[in-house]
């Protein structure tokens, strides 16, 4: 049997390609410009393909907002969405009025289940200096007996997402943030109720992966039924299994082999997603998941007769006052706040 525990290498191209129970998964860059008075870029927005704007080739994209940046009221049913920003914020609403600003570290976890819809827009708080964005969207599967639960809605605050430490025989450090999994003793902040990751046998994780210069770890062992995708999308070169790859590289891994990685010259930014297989039919049609084309036309029609609860926003690209710190307002009229960073 060899000792490689690569599987296959992909490209990142974008999204980025997934494995079972994960869906879609992107990787959001956008150097934003500074803001101007309704919390959008203060540059002009002719020639881009206002509501269409994703050409890759460009600093930064409008997506499908017209004033700011980010995605307007729009439906999901049958999945979860878990949102991971590192630089930036991102403002949430929803059909259940529930609402977040989140970011710089934040997570926000949200099951749809039984229909929902948000609006995620990237509010340009600056006006005397830029505004850089960098976000990860996962989209996590639900089985088919929890596609109709009840919708929910978490936030995950950087500060109490918890973080694996480790050094190397050099004293070389390595940070992971446990978003989903454990890591020895370090274990994730509980997720959804009804996720498949609620379950530890499902073995869940979400990893987001520091490695420091020449650093090196191995990855700690699952079993041969988890699925193991791991995304190389910043650094210069990583050795995996004693080969070397340089980085925008996707790795499906054995998870139950030993993955060693030892990092190049620089630090090296990795993504890792594992979980056991659902193994259900998956249709999709765009923002709904069911697992029969039958259901399709059912949940498109429940759709139109309920919009998931209606919208209670004055705008489908609403965005929170520039005032407002971070915050997550929950359907149950419970509100937490913090603070945004000094430097933000």
């Amino acid at each position: 049997m060899s000792n490689n525990s690569i599987k296959s290498i992909k490209p990142l191209g974008f999204p980025w390609q997934t494995q079972d129970p994960f869906l879609f998964c992107v990787h959001h860059v956008d150097d934003y410009p500074k803001g101007n008075f309704s919390l959008g870029p203060a540059e002009s927005l002719a020639g881009r393909n206002i509501g269409q704007d994703f050409a890759p080739n460009q600093k930064w994209r409008m997506y499908h907002g017209q004033r700011v940046p980010g995605f307007p009221a729009h439906p999901h049913y049958g999945f979860e969405t878990v949102t991971i920003v590192t630089k930036g914020l991102v403002d949430h609403s929803d059909s259940l009025g529930a609402a977040g600003r989140f970011g710089f570290g934040d997570v926000q976890w949200m099951t749809a289940g039984k229909g929902v819809q948000h609006c995620e827009m990237f509010p340009l708080l600056n006006q005397d200096r830029d505004n850089p964005l960098e976000l990860f969207q996962i989209w996590l599967n639900l089985p088919r007996d929890k596609k109709s639960a009840n919708p929910h809605f978490a936030m995950l605050w950087g500060d109490s997402i918890p973080e694996f430490e480790n050094e190397d025989h050099q004293g070389r450090s390595v940070k992971v943030k446990v978003i989903a999994g454990q890591i020895k003793n370090t274990k994730a902040l509980d997720p959804a109720p009804d996720s498949w990751a609620a379950n530890p046998a499902n073995e869940v994780a979400v990893w987001l992966i520091k490695l420091s210069a020449n650093a090196e770890w191995t990855l700690p062992l699952a079993s041969s039924q988890a699925n193991r995708s791991l995304y190389f999308y910043s650094g210069n070169s990583i050795q995996i299994d004693a080969t070397e790859f340089n980085s925008f590289q996707c790795f499906e891994l054995e998870a139950n082999r030993p993955t060693t990685l030892i990092n190049g010259a620089e630090e090296s930014l990795l993504l890792l997603l594992q979980g056991k297989p659902i193994g259900e039919p998956v249709v999709q049609y765009g923002p709904f998941v069911v697992n029969k084309q039958s259901e399709v036309q059912q949940v498109m029609s429940e759709y139109q007769r309920t919009q998931f609860g209606g919208w209670p926003w004055s705008s489908y690209e609403h965005v929170h006052d520039r005032q407002r710190q971070r915050f997550a307002l929950y359907p149950n009229g419970k509100e937490e706040t913090r603070p945004l960073p000094q430097d933000h």
